[in-house]
């Protein structure tokens, strides 16, 4: 047998890029898979290319052949770009204007943060949770996997743009599965929501996909104290692009749909308060400057939910104890893999949900005494990471103030570009909104 260095070059290339792979899985006896490379490259001990002759002997059987092996070869890498690399979103509500918009379509990176591998990876290829044009399944759980993500190019930082799996999104309504299950329970009552519809379960990588702005990273403590957010009591810059909503008033003139479209006010930014007489609109700290510069604008005035009485109705973590809204909301320390924090009757409203759901353990309170997995337990100690997410339409968002904690489990990827931007309520051509296109997004 005769080695020729073209071949040695060429086994040492391939089998280095398929072990930093392997190393960068950490399912090290996949590590087995460079004696094939050996064999084809070096040893030759089995003809790879038989099955290749055999083929060529009918024409057609070969063509089909090369057509399904470039199908499935051009499958599996998609795949895998889409698992390990980077993938299409888009955006269908306003939660993030200006910074996204409805329409918008993005690249987000998986491997910004690491790629997690699939919770549940037997699936039908390029589908999240539904068969195209059905409600069915497209994913069976009979395989499951344990939460890993593989080593990423960075950590999430605040203000990052990140999109996870919804944290609620564990129980779905069949007949309704873009309503959140658990305000929908909240709002009529567990025995009427079981008896009235469907309710499945979605593991962690089959939950809806939400995208918004991280607040908060494990550690911090977040306070928004009328409308302005402190991480750690050091004030948080909004971007450019984070919307509130403002009491507009006129002078008995009305606005003109060309003074709203120079200012780049949407439809969906627009409405008109009867109680208060008074236009609202999500605008940019820098529109509403515009706003009051306008010839027939009496007084542009911030909105901030002042009401604190039944708050606790509305906003995380529902317990009376806790009068937070969306403007006034805090303080609050985001849980950090391995921190301890003592576990009382008064707090465990805010780490209920982490015990039993995110981190899969059983909680009583018997006779006063909490009790986590059969043991009376007055301190928890937290195995994942948490973060808090808000969407820059700051008050036209359902975000962790509404829902709480994200946890690392549920992180997907980093937004990091819009490629395409099409304005539905515009024709042909003019959809296109050609100053969005390939904008980095920040």
């Amino acid at each position: 047998m005769k080695i020729r260095t073209p071949d040695i070059i060429k086994f040492v290339v391939s089998a280095g890029l398929f072990s930093i792979f392997i190393v960068w899985l950490r399912i090290y006896w996949l590590l087995t898979g460079n004696f094939i490379l050996f064999d084809i490259y070096i040893s030759r001990l089995i003809n790879w290319r038989y099955p290749g002759k055999i083929l060529s002997r009918y024409s057609i059987v070969r063509e089909i052949f090369d057509w399904s092996m470039a199908i499935i070869t051009a499958l599996i890498l998609v795949i895998f770009i889409r698992t390990f690399i980077i993938e299409a979103y888009t955006i269908p509500t306003p939660s993030m204007e200006r910074t996204l918009m409805v329409g918008d379509y993005l690249f987000v990176s998986k491997i910004s943060y690491g790629p997690k591998l699939p919770n549940t990876p037997i699936a039908f290829p390029f589908t999240h949770n539904t068969m195209p044009f059905s409600d069915k399944k497209s994913y069976t759980e009979k395989i499951q996997w344990p939460y890993q993500r593989l080593a990423g190019f960075s950590k999430i930082k605040n203000n990052d743009v990140v999109v996870f799996n919804f944290p609620e999104g564990d129980t779905v309504i069949q007949q309704f599965p873009d309503q959140d299950y658990y305000s929908l329970v909240r709002k009529y009552g567990r025995n009427t929501i079981l008896s009235q519809y469907d309710v499945i379960s979605r593991p962690v990588d089959k939950r809806e996909n939400f995208v918004k702005r991280c607040i908060g990273i494990p550690g911090d403590t977040i306070l928004i104290t009328h409308t302005l957010i402190y991480i750690n009591n050091i004030p948080l810059s909004d971007p450019a692009t984070a919307q509130y909503n403002y009491y507009i008033r006129t002078n008995g003139q009305n606005l003109e749909a060309d003074q709203l479209n120079d200012l780049e006010i949407t439809d969906t930014d627009q409405m008109y308060d009867p109680y208060m007489k008074s236009y609202v609109f999500a605008l940019t700290r820098e529109q509403a400057s515009d706003v009051r510069n306008l010839s027939n604008i009496t007084k542009v005035t911030l909105f901030e939910n002042t009401n604190r009485n039944l708050s606790y109705l509305s906003f995380f973590p529902y317990d009376p104890s806790f009068t937070w809204n969306e403007d006034n909301f805090g303080p609050l320390v985001i849980p950090r893999k391995g921190m301890s924090v003592d576990l009382t009757l008064e707090n465990l409203p805010v780490y209920r949900r982490i015990i039993e759901a995110f981190e899969k353990n059983k909680l009583d309170i018997k006779d006063g005494i909490i009790y986590v997995n059969n043991k009376p337990s007055d301190s928890y100690t937290f195995s994942l990471n948490y973060y808090f997410m808000m969407g820059d339409n700051r008050h036209n968002s359902a975000d962790s103030r509404i829902w709480g904690f994200v946890p690392e489990d549920h992180i997907v990827g980093k937004a990091v570009l819009v490629w395409l931007s099409l304005d539905k309520n515009k024709d042909s051509f003019k959809k296109i909104r050609w100053n969005r296109m390939f904008k980095k997004i920040c």
